[in-house]
């Protein structure tokens, strides 16, 4: 049978180990059995038997002519050198990046937080996570947690800050303890409460106006008033905490405001705790996917995210 005949019929793929390729090329490159032996480690006869292997799955075409001092590549042989070397450095990169990712020193990171969450967790933890880590790529989304939960179901990001506001179904979830927050109101300077020492009741602001980001205090901050017995009456719809703050320094109006935005309140609004009935207004957890492996980039950035909630002053870790 020629060796035409003995080739691949075309869109037959053979298959070829890597080990056979290595060998390949330390033949090619030292022209001897022995040379190639010597910088392997290996035994000259168990390079030829290599050889020997590689050119039975390749159709059994010779890639080495054996001359009496060493050996010289056939057409076969020189054809197949840039696509040995192309599978050598192919994996050669691939090991360089499980490396680098294994060690966080590469790789990516996708992450999201709730808006709050961004007021000073998220970019402490950021920070920290930059100066250690500085080759992982990392992106980050804000949104509210039952958008973020999507998005982390749908594999579009390998973590998610998130609170239990909002009623989201965190069971489906691995979730990671991160904090609990408890509640401030935000009142104008001139309100009566400015002066009081001590948390207070929010029933005490049963008929005040409230400024909240929906009208309905169902699934926010608001539960609380709810849980205490009364429905708050939402005068103003205002979405984002800047722009709450602005109504509350207005006089138009009180707000409930979380732990973790307490730290970034303008001096003209005056913060007065809300007294735990019950316990804490709500907890704040990183979630990642049920039965998803975690990253090591994103297991480096779960430990920086506790790190960085046990040092926030206005919660407790």
């Amino acid at each position: 049978m020629s060796s035409m005949a003995a080739m691949p019929k075309q869109h037959e793929f053979p298959e070829v180990s890597t080990v056979w390729l290595r060998a390949f090329l330390e033949v090619a490159r030292h022209g001897s059995f022995t040379g190639a032996a010597r910088t392997l480690g290996w035994t000259q006869s168990a390079v030829s038997r290599q050889i020997s292997t590689l050119e039975g799955a390749l159709g059994g075409a010779p890639l080495f002519d054996r001359l009496p001092r060493g050996v010289r590549l056939t057409e076969a042989g020189r054809i197949l050198v840039p696509h040995a070397e192309a599978v050598a450095e192919s994996l050669h990169d691939a090991v360089r990046e499980l490396t680098a990712l294994r060690e966080v020193s590469g790789g990516r990171l996708r992450f999201g937080a709730f808006a709050t969450a961004d007021a000073g967790l998220v970019p402490q933890a950021l920070a920290v996570f930059r100066t250690r880590h500085s080759r992982v790529h990392v992106t980050r989304e804000e949104g509210l947690t039952p958008v973020l939960l999507e998005r982390l179901t749908a594999g579009h990001l390998d973590l998610a800050v998130v609170s239990t506001t909002g009623h989201a179904p965190l069971e489906a979830y691995e979730l990671h303890h991160l904090l609990d927050e408890s509640l401030y109101v935000a009142v104008h300077t001139a309100h009566p409460l400015a002066r009081h020492k001590g948390p207070v009741r929010l029933g005490r602001l049963a008929d005040a106006d409230w400024i909240s980001g929906s009208s309905r205090p169902e699934g926010t901050l608001l539960d609380a008033a709810l849980r205490q017995g009364f429905r708050p009456r939402v005068a103003h719809v205002v979405g984002e905490w800047t722009a709450k703050q602005g109504y509350v320094a207005a006089g138009l109006g009180v707000a409930l405001v979380p732990a973790l935005a307490a730290g970034s309140v303008r001096p003209d609004v005056c913060l007065v705790p809300v007294l735990d009935e019950g316990g804490p207004a709500r907890a704040v957890y990183a979630a990642t996917a049920r039965g998803r492996s975690l990253s090591p980039a994103g297991a480096e950035f779960l430990a920086v995210l506790r790190e960085a909630a046990a040092k926030m002053p206005h919660a407790m870790a």
